[in-house]
């Protein structure tokens, strides 16, 4: 399937405010795949996949959790993080998305976890800082990430931890993981 095709069925199964969302992560990660030497195909490839399952509803992302027999750890926690997992499933079963490297992309875009690839960073990061994102603190990560991906990956999830600890809800297991790789 090429890019228009693509995206025809992004836009079909999104919100226009995601679709715009999605469009912007991927231009972000493809800026980012050429300042780091990532291949700006999987880059622009995992980004578009990234949300594919965002506007699904939660019995259906529960019921693909489930039949594909995903981290039975993901049902404990806030159904916002299992789109990643299931848009990771839909990539590779609907689209026949075979590269492990953009799969994983997909997959922990939501989560991180220990031992991410560059490509998995970038994603994570570009989902962060695209340029609708508006939050305290975004600049910075912005700047980061034109310096030093793994640095911008640090500073990411350590925005992730704290605005979960400040709203006092559980932190999924493998961002715990990834956070205590970039903590001195």
């Amino acid at each position: 399937m090429d890019v228009e095709q693509l995206k025809k069925v992004l836009q079909q199964r999104l919100t226009q405010s995601r679709y715009e969302h999605v469009l912007r992560v991927a231009e972000t990660a493809k800026a980012m795949a050429v300042r780091y030497d990532i291949s700006v195909l999987k880059a622009g490839q995992a980004a578009l996949f990234h949300d594919i399952a965002k506007c699904m509803s939660k019995t259906d992302l529960r019921d693909i959790l489930e039949r594909e027999q995903e981290d039975p750890r993901l049902l404990d926690f806030h159904h916002e993080l299992w789109h990643g997992p299931v848009g990771a499933v839909i990539a590779q079963q609907e689209f026949n998305v075979a590269d492990p490297d953009v799969v994983h992309a997909i997959r922990y875009h939501t989560t991180g976890r220990a031992g991410m690839s560059d490509l998995e960073k970038l994603i994570y990061v570009a989902d962060m800082i695209e340029p609708g994102r508006d939050f305290p603190g975004v600049e910075t990560l912005r700047e980061l990430a034109n310096e030093n991906l793994h640095a911008a990956m640090g500073a990411c999830i350590y925005q992730s931890v704290k605005y979960l600890v400040n709203k006092k809800v559980s932190v999924y297991p493998d961002s715990i993981d990834c956070y205590n790789i970039y903590i001195d």
